[in-house]
């Protein structure tokens, strides 16, 4: 690969990863369209809830995310390089969830970016157990009593 080819790509890489960041961390159910600009046709998403593989599936997780929580917003805390394709990503997500009410939880994201910039994976890294379902009336206090047998309590 030439100098200026690894300089294109390397500018293609970041303004992706500025381009999708942006779109995430202000993310609306009227900016849904962008997702066609900054993922692949086939990209990935996986978090605790769901494992999709396309654009479309993707675009249907984010639309039920908004229409069953109240003023969902994720906050950038911090990103950086891991390798020539892939971003970490540190941030904290807030909502009102049903049942549950105002809710925090902070999280990483393995990003990983086409040559083209776009994103192919989106994987979420988060606690699912600690922060939401031990949150839920009956679950939680099963998992409560799970996690206090587990640590000797």
């Amino acid at each position: 690969m030439s100098q200026d080819t690894a300089l294109q790509r390397a500018a293609a890489l970041e303004a992706g990863a500025n381009a999708y960041l942006a779109f995430y961390s202000s993310m609306t159910p009227l900016t849904l369209g962008q997702l066609d600009t900054v993922t692949t046709s086939d990209v990935r998403f996986k978090d605790p809830f769901n494992d999709v593989h396309d654009r479309d599936a993707y675009r249907k997780v984010l639309e039920h995310m908004f229409a069953t929580i109240g003023t969902p917003r994720t906050t950038i805390v911090h990103w950086g390089w891991a390798a020539p394709e892939r971003v970490f990503v540190l941030w904290r997500f807030s909502a009102k969830v049903p049942v549950i009410g105002d809710w925090q939880v902070e999280g990483m994201s393995d990003l990983h970016f086409a040559a083209d910039g776009r994103v192919n994976a989106h994987i979420d890294h988060w606690d699912a157990s600690q922060s939401f379902y031990a949150r839920l009336p009956v679950i939680g206090s099963l998992i409560g009593f799970i996690r206090r047998r587990a640590s000797g309590e």
